[in-house]
């Protein structure tokens, strides 16, 4: 059964990408691959950087994925394998794969703007501030709950964390060294293929071994240091890092699978409302969005398209390839996390009832990241006896932390770019405020909220909230890049309906799902858990995202009646 929904999985993303994919590039899009991308016309070395294609997929695959795609499955799997798949799926197909790649192909026509500014463009000015506040709300959350998981990550697996900091040195190493050679790559992939086995051994003998919050105060300079750093000498020698542990790290999943001939040993189905959040009758529509934040579909991909995608992005038809490419990868990854947990979860938790005590028992392994390593790694084992199972449980985990923490960095460098577009006009006013839009102090707005909100560890209360404000972006995203087909692109007819129609079930679902968890879950966390500032700073976002949400959803309607 296993084999047989992995080959339905991976046809399904083929079969699209190669029909609809293809439609939107050369009906909708009409890509050009004769006209200067923003990455060539504005090059600057900083930002604005062309890279080849393959590099940029690994640079955007690993700053879309971050935990998400693994996370948000795993937890999923509380209602059985079968509702978490169909969600994956039908979401990568009709949802996630127009988002990303239409947020993609608007900014490049834009110069590298923001979907934000687009929004603006499309919209009016004050739609675009608006817009720019709610991402500002989104990418801290981004940071809350990532921050959150890592550092449970690196407490619980001391060596996965001495593994991560040493492929961050490689990696920086590797960017001056692509700058000295002239950006020949089968010099530092030689290099690093050579040195990677060697850090990965280091890390057994050196585990680095901190408490909790010391971990996310570390996280957070971190995230300070790599957002406002240029892009060539960390983001992009170790994305291209980073997708050699994807390649290997999918494909080693995909054969363990196919070799390992193990039966699905979770339920299919546990039922429509399991405690999924917080032992809350959780049911999965409207939910599910805010536990299966990525992987089916997600606001935040919009926010690297158009915030340093755009800017490196080579030519026009390689577009395809890295925005719904990568989609449909991260697809293929959710779709693998289920998998391995349904072969081996129990293998791991014991007899459990799923439906009841699954994530009572995960938290006991290090949370849903636990259970996907321990997973993956016991279907490795399985399939290819010489290979070590311990061994396997650290590259399941380093494979994870790597995605995460170039979410981080993405995220600090995305608020930097935002807090920018806000501040300019004040700078316009008063020159000597100037001072106060450096990068590092830019960087570190957003990184100190989310650090105050990750503090008490909650990361099962902050990813819902995360989810939410994640697909509630990719609906508002979703909507200004149908106003932008039918009023600039002039699409009509079936096109038109197929990315519209999706925009709003989206919106509806999503817009529910936040009224249900800030009005029945957040209210009964006990304060042991969340204190009553941490309560009223999440209540508060919400509520004002929510709000914003339905201006922004007014607006729509307004500009969409206008006459072309």
């Amino acid at each position: 059964m296993a084999l047989f929904l992995l080959l339905i999985g991976g046809s399904i993303y083929i079969i699209f990408y190669l029909t609809y994919g293809k439609t939107l590039e050369k009906k909708v899009v009409r890509a050009d691959p004769q006209k200067e991308t923003p990455a060539v016309k504005l090059r600057d070395n900083v930002d604005y950087v062309p890279a080849p294609k393959l590099v940029l997929f690994g640079h955007h695959f690993a700053s879309i994925a971050g935990v998400g795609p693994i996370v948000g499955p795993a937890i999923a799997m509380i209602w059985g394998y079968g509702l978490p798949l169909l969600w994956i799926w039908l979401g990568n197909i009709f949802i996630g794969k127009i988002h990303d790649y239409l947020s993609l192909m608007a900014s490049v026509r834009y110069e590298g703007k923001s979907i934000q500014w687009i929004a603006g463009k499309l919209m009016g000015e004050k739609t675009g501030i608006l817009f720019q506040y709610f991402i500002l709300f989104v990418l801290i959350l981004v940071l809350a709950a990532f921050s959150a998981v890592l550092a449970n990550l690196f407490t619980k697996k001391p060596e996965v964390a001495t593994a991560f900091f040493l492929i961050t040195f490689l990696a920086i190493f590797l960017g001056l060294l692509l700058r000295i050679t002239s950006g020949n790559y089968i010099i530092i992939t030689v290099i690093g293929l050579i040195l990677m086995p060697f850090l990965f051994y280091i890390s057994f003998l050196f585990p680095l071994k901190f408490p909790y919050k010391i971990w996310l105060l570390i996280l957070a300079i971190y995230t300070i240091i790599a957002a406002s750093l240029p892009v060539w000498i960390l983001l992009q020698p170790r994305d291209y890092i980073n997708a050699w542990f994807l390649w290997a790290g999918l494909a080693l999943g995909i054969l363990a699978i196919i070799f390992s001939l193990s039966k699905l040993k979770f339920p299919l189905f546990t039922g429509f409302s399991p405690p999924a959040i917080e032992g809350r009758a959780t049911p999965f529509w409207p939910a599910i969005p805010l536990i299966i934040a990525c992987g089916s579909l997600s606001g935040f991909h919009s926010l690297v398209c158009s915030g340093t995608t755009s800017k490196q992005l080579d030519k026009e038809t390689s577009g395809l390839f890295v925005g719904a490419g990568s989609m449909f990868t991260e697809g293929m990854l959710a779709t693998i996390v289920v998998l391995v947990i349904g072969l081996f979860g129990l293998k791991i938790l014991g007899d459990i009832n799923v439906g009841k005590d699954y994530l009572l028992k995960i938290k006991e392994i290090g949370g849903p990241i636990g259970i996907f390593a321990g997973s993956y790694a016991k279907v490795v084992a399985k399939a290819f006896k010489f290979i070590p199972e311990k061994i396997m449980i650290v590259f399941a985990s380093l494979w994870v932390s790597a995605f995460a923490l170039t979410t981080l960095d993405t995220c600090g460098r995305i608020g930097r770019f935002i807090l920018r577009e806000l501040t300019d006009p004040y700078v316009l006013k008063r020159p000597e405020f100037l001072k106060f839009q450096n990068p590092f102090i830019l960087s570190t707005i957003p990184v100190i909220f989310g650090l105050i909100l990750a503090w008490q560890g909650t990361w099962s209360l902050l990813w819902p909230a995360f989810g939410g404000a994640n697909q509630l972006l990719a609906s508002i995203a979703l909507l200004t890049i149908s106003l932008w087909v039918i009023k600039v692109l002039k699409t009509k007819g079936v096109l038109r309906f197929l990315i519209v129609i999706p925009a709003l079930f989206l919106w509806l679902t999503v817009t529910v799902a936040l009224i249900w968890y800030i009005t029945y879950v957040i209210p009964f966390v006990p304060l042991a858990k969340m204190s009553l500032f941490q309560k009223a700073i999440i209540g508060i976002m919400v509520v004002i995202m929510l709000y914003l949400n339905f201006l922004l959803f007014n607006n729509f309607f307004k500009v969409l009646r206008k006459p072309i």
